[in-house]
């Protein structure tokens, strides 16, 4: 996966994000990129566990969060906790098909993720 950071580097200041993702070359791939466009980033974690774990520290404003985490692991659980602490949720998938329910994210981004699809849905939860 090939991010490059575009035009604005700080189009994404203040911005605290959780990333949950267990392919790590995507995960580290986001947070490079995040972290160059000025978010402060949390992970990236491959499990639930990971996540609970980090939500302790710090709520963030947005959580990228995969369906299908290391062995198996479905994220439906996280996804309903983080929506329920007021976190806007993207769901990054490979899937063509993901069963969720109504209101619970904010997008659907499929993979292969592209930084403007990725940015335009994570722009309206930036910090002003």
């Amino acid at each position: 996966m090939t991010l490059t950071v575009a035009n604005s580097p700080d189009d994404l200041n203040g911005l605290h994000v959780l990333i949950v993702e267990d392919a790590w070359d995507i995960g580290i791939g986001l947070k490079e990129l995040l972290e160059a466009r000025g978010a402060n980033v949390a992970g990236p974690v491959a499990t639930c566990a990971d996540a609970r774990r980090l939500l302790f520290e710090r709520i963030p404003d947005v959580a990228l969060v995969d369906i299908n985490l290391r062995r198996g692991e479905l994220s439906f659980d996280l996804i309903e906790r983080l929506h329920d602490q007021g976190v806007r949720v993207v769901v990054i998938t490979g899937y063509d098909d993901v069963s969720l329910k109504p209101g619970k994210v904010a997008a659907i981004v499929r993979k292969p993720i592209g930084e403007d699809r990725l940015l335009a849905v994570l722009l309206p939860a930036r910090v002003e």
